[in-house]
């Protein structure tokens, strides 16, 4: 049986990049026995997790010479205060997706260059012939 346990991202400094993401989430950070190298938020049975790498370079959203290799989605009631939340917490707005009916998804970069989006979604169904709004 395989589960998965964590999601880990590497980054320049585990704490400081955990603690923006516990901002984002409201889930607080977990105890490390080594948190210059590691830091965790826990989801239920999964881990989102920050590990240091020497060095690290940047992905640079969307340029593929140094590709973004993940992304995160996280799907929110309305934007707008979102926006204004996780920009002050450091984010970067880098592209919007929102269609006139207030659906789709708005591309942020968090404080050390990693995509993520706000997505308002809940209600779409996704079919072979398109989406349908709620």
């Amino acid at each position: 049986m395989l589960q998965l346990t964590d999601f880990i991202i590497d980054c320049p400094d585990p704490m400081k990049l955990a603690a923006f993401y516990s901002e984002v989430t409201g889930r607080p950070i977990k105890k490390s026995h080594s948190p210059d190298n590691w830091a965790g938020i826990a989801f239920g049975a999964i881990e989102l997790a920050f590990q240091r790498v020497e060095n690290y370079r940047p992905p640079h959203w969307p340029d593929d010479e140094h590709p973004k290799q993940f992304h995160l989605d996280f799907e929110v009631d309305e934007i707008e205060p979102e926006q204004r939340r996780v920009i002050e917490l450091g984010a970067t707005l880098q592209q919007d997706v929102i269609g006139p009916d207030g659906y789709g998804w708005r591309v942020y970069t968090d404080p050390v260059g990693h995509p993520f989006c706000l997505c308002r979604n809940k209600g779409v169904t996704w079919t072979d012939q398109g989406v349908v709004f709620p």
